[in-house]
């Protein structure tokens, strides 16, 4: 296999390898890239949407009760009298939506 790489590579088909590494560059985007940072826009565009009263779940997996919201904070009831200050990035997206359902 290696030798059959080398001869191809010293026959002159450079042409044809730069187009294979482009469609592979461009699959790779469309495949891995692309859907983190749409996944990453919407977790963030979620956390900073989190108003006092909704029901959250932490990545953790702690169930809560939003009780105030600060600039990069959120402050959760977990239980009676029991208050927990997280940060908004660690109130999970997915198990949230899925709580509201």
């Amino acid at each position: 296999m290696l030798n059959f790489i080398l001869l191809q590579a010293a026959g002159g088909g450079n042409a044809q390898s730069l187009i294979m590494i482009g469609v592979m560059v461009v699959i790779f985007y469309f495949f891995f890239i692309r859907p983190q940072q749409k996944k990453q826009k919407d977790q963030k565009t979620f956390s900073e949407g989190v108003a006092k009263g909704d029901q959250v779940v932490t990545i953790g997996g702690i169930h809560g009760k939003v009780l105030s919201v600060d600039e990069s904070t959120v402050t959760l009831e977990i239980d009676k009298g029991a208050k927990m200050k997280i940060e908004k990035s660690s109130i999970s997206m997915e198990n949230s939506k899925k709580l509201a359902s």
